[in-house]
């Protein structure tokens, strides 16, 4: 996909700390880009002006000299630091907490600045929980509402229908004023939800190299997914029940993954699948353990 329509463009780059990034893989795939790329900020919005500080708290760190201060909530725009340097690609990126509130006029600042620097297409980045097993590779779909996209890039319209995040808002927004957008979510096991996920912030980086056709360097990134990996193994290795929950999964997506797998032989499973998930409380949900046997 190196020839894509967003290969070439002065590109933005999306992702939002809280709602929309599951195992802060969306957030550790645009933190990385910002490691890698020569980038500097270019914009700021106010943070009174969009955040509810009992809802998205600031917090106290410590500075390089050991001195506390108070860290805010934000949202920052990066740019390289040569425009119109000739590069096969110009990545800008937008990284920062959720807003909480006015995001209508936050999503007209966000595209007045996306205006001012001739960027004219965006990726949205987001991650979910999922009834997915973390030994598998992690499921990363691709989706857009513009039809010029689908077509190039054999991609879907999203079929989702139901509360959106500050990423709905912004693309539909986006493509009503002629800037062209695609998401890119990648799905995190939601056994594992309390821990950052380098495996899903790395899948989804392999999926954005390819559609915009630039080399990223991956750092310490695929280490760290394999020990990521081999930490929850080690969990499962002492603990019966959520080894049982996990093959589990495993079988539903060896199922789903197989070539002669028909799509009545795929529904089947799922309907094995969810049977058995009908006796554990609340399977899928964060915060519990779904493989544990009901009381």
């Amino acid at each position: 996909m190196a020839g894509s329509k967003f290969a070439g463009e002065r590109l933005l780059v999306v992702a939002f700390e809280g709602w929309n990034d599951a195992g802060e893989a969306a957030s550790g795939a645009v933190r990385t880009l910002k490691e890698v790329l020569d980038l500097y900020p270019i914009a700021e919005v106010d943070p009174e002006d969009y955040f509810d500080y009992q809802f998205n708290r600031p917090s106290v760190a410590a500075d390089e000299d050991g001195n506390r201060q108070i860290v805010w909530p934000a949202v920052t725009i990066y740019g390289p630091t040569q425009p119109n340097s000739g590069r096969q690609s110009e990545v800008y990126l937008l990284l920062g907490t959720e807003p909480s509130r006015g995001w209508k006029t936050f999503t007209r600042e966000i595209l007045d600045t996306v205006d001012e620097n001739g960027i004219t297409s965006i990726i949205f980045l987001g991650a979910m929980l999922a009834d997915v097993p973390h030994s598998r590779p992690i499921s990363v779909f691709t989706s857009s509402e513009n039809a010029a996209v689908r077509s190039e890039l054999a991609i879907e319209r999203s079929g989702y229908e139901g509360p959106v995040g500050i990423l709905s808002v912004l693309a539909d927004a986006a493509e009503k004023i002629g800037i062209t957008t695609m998401s890119i979510w990648a799905s995190v096991p939601h056994y594992v939800h309390n821990a950052p996920s380098p495996k899903a912030t790395l899948a989804i980086i392999d999926k954005l190299e390819e559609i915009i056709g630039i080399d990223i360097p991956r750092g310490e990134l695929e280490s760290e997914a394999a020990a990521w990996e081999s930490g929850i193994d080690a969990l499962a290795g002492d603990d019966d029940d959520m080894a049982s929950y996990i093959e589990q999964l495993e079988q539903a997506r060896d199922t789903v993954d197989s070539p002669e797998a028909s799509g009545e032989a795929i529904a089947q499973e799922f309907e094995r699948y969810l049977r058995r998930g009908g006796d554990k409380p609340d399977a899928g949900s964060a915060g519990d353990e779904p493989w544990r046997p009901a009381p």
